[in-house]
């Protein structure tokens, strides 16, 4: 007899999945102790096993499944070959349905990018209190992506409008917004991405002017700061919408948090171990968060399982509070599995959002 265990090791299915396969009637295990709830499994259904993962990987349905394993250990195969004929024929109608939809989208997609480019090659020249700019910098700058296989996350989105600059920047697991006012663009929205050097470079300058003077052209972007100049060629990537990004759900939370007190707490207090899967991924440390009945907000100890609680990267939530650059703050708390906001008191247009890690995983 094979343990749950075994089993799942050399059939490649995962043990929770045999245990649903079992509740399921699909693959029951032959015995299960009475005492423990413990299911071993016979010798011979390791082949069934492996059959069974195989036709979970090809989609077939659990019914037919069921059907195929009934009547592969039967002498009589004619309705386990119907059967794989039967999903054969029906996976080559979905395969040519979806190629026919995923056509039509890609003609969208192009349509899309072409209006896209227009937003990446208009002029616009226009004045921008330095200020202003090197703060919209340094509170979006944390959040820029390094993961090379996204260059279109690897810089700043300026996005021009109306009276406005906003720079953007996400990694996918963290996402900052930041706001300036600009004087003189009257032409149409514009959006390029400040490669980070080119941004690090206009960061450089920002000191020492009241305003400064941005042009875009061409897809190429220059800051001029008096006898002081820096430009560059901005990648001809398309930046997700970040505004549906930022559209979060009713009902959130406010609590403002004391950051200085907030930091030490983050500092000394407990951490959940967590393996992050991707290189710049949101996993690693993370620090557990709730509102108490007063309103403030605490880190969690272990083995508090409050059903409000929120676990994010504690490092991506310091590298936050430091760029929020106030002494107080204000966290938006959501659902556990919604975004985790931090703004600044006075200033509802510049903020960050952080992710959330399940804490099961």
């Amino acid at each position: 007899m094979r343990s749950i265990g075994e089993l799942a090791r050399e059939s490649g299915l995962s043990v929770s999945a045999l245990r649903f396969y079992d509740r399921a009637g699909v693959l029951a295990p032959e015995r299960v102790d009475p005492l423990t709830g413990y299911r071993w499994y016979a010798p011979a259904q390791r082949e069934e096993a492996r059959l069974l993962a195989r036709l979970r990987r090809a989609g077939m349905p659990l019914a037919d499944i069921r059907l195929v394993l009934a009547g592969w250990s039967g002498a009589d195969t004619d309705l386990v070959r119907k059967l794989l004929r039967e999903h054969l024929r029906l996976l080559g109608r979905a395969l040519a349905d979806a190629r026919s939809e995923f056509s039509a989208v890609l003609a969208l997609l192009e349509r899309k990018e072409n209006l896209m480019t227009d937003l990446r090659t208009a002029t616009t020249r226009f004045t921008v209190s330095a200020a202003e700019l090197a703060a919209a910098l340094d509170t979006v700058r944390f959040a820029v992506s390094t993961d090379p296989e996204l260059p279109m996350l690897g810089g700043v989105l300026f996005d021009i409008e109306g009276e406005e600059l906003r720079a953007v920047a996400t990694d996918r697991y963290r996402m900052a917004v930041g706001r300036a006012g600009i004087a003189g663009h009257t032409g149409p929205r514009t959006q390029v991405i400040v490669p980070v050097p080119l941004a690090d470079a206009m960061r450089a300058l920002l000191s020492g002017e009241a305003s400064v003077r941005l042009t875009v052209e061409n897809g190429r972007v220059s800051l001029d700061a008096g006898d002081r100049q820096t430009a560059g060629q901005c990648p001809e990537h398309d930046f997700p919408d970040y505004r549906r990004l930022v559209r979060l759900p009713a009902g959130r939370r406010p609590a403002p948090v004391d950051v200085a007190a907030f930091r030490a707490a983050l500092e000394s207090g407990p951490v959940r171990v967590s393996e992050a899967r991707e290189p710049d991924g949101a996993a690693g440390e993370l620090s557990v968060l709730k509102i108490a009945a007063d309103g403030t907000v605490i880190v969690c100890e272990d083995g508090d399982d409050d059903q409000d609680r929120v676990a994010v990267n504690r490092d991506f939530l310091l590298h936050a509070l430091e760029a929020g650059a106030r002494e107080r703050l204000i966290l938006e708390f959501g659902a556990p599995t919604a975004p985790l906001a931090i703004r600044r008191p006075e200033d509802e247009s510049s903020f960050s959002l952080l992710m959330p890690v399940g804490l099961g995983h």
